[in-house]
């Protein structure tokens, strides 16, 4: 995720409502479609974190691992700067870049 590139806003901003109602029909399977969205997002996100940071894991603590853990630091960063998965979503709704099964209408 961090390697994608992504035109969602890293603050909070006013959405308009009806912009996400037509691309469902209904405001609130927009908002269930973003919140899924995001709930992968943030797993991903996640999932990447935990491996970068891993690479630092150490099993004894020393005086030189505080100097050591800049680069572990730069990379939290990093992920606290990237938009919020829920931004991410949201843009990828507005974009149509979110593929939504409804297996009600499927059957």
């Amino acid at each position: 995720m961090s390697q994608k590139v992504t035109l969602a806003e890293k603050s909070t901003i006013t959405r308009d409502t009806i912009r996400l109602e037509e691309k469902t029909g209904n405001i609130y399977q927009s908002l269930v479609a973003v919140s899924k969205r995001a709930n992968q997002i943030s797993a991903q996100m996640k999932e990447e974190l935990t491996q970068k940071l891993q690479e630092f894991a150490t099993t004894t603590d020393n005086l030189e691992e505080i100097f050591e853990n800049r680069e572990q630091i730069e990379i939290s960063k990093h992920y606290e700067r990237m938009p919020k998965a829920t931004a991410i979503a949201t843009q990828e709704l507005l974009d149509d870049k979110i593929y939504m099964r409804k297996p009600e209408e499927q059957a």
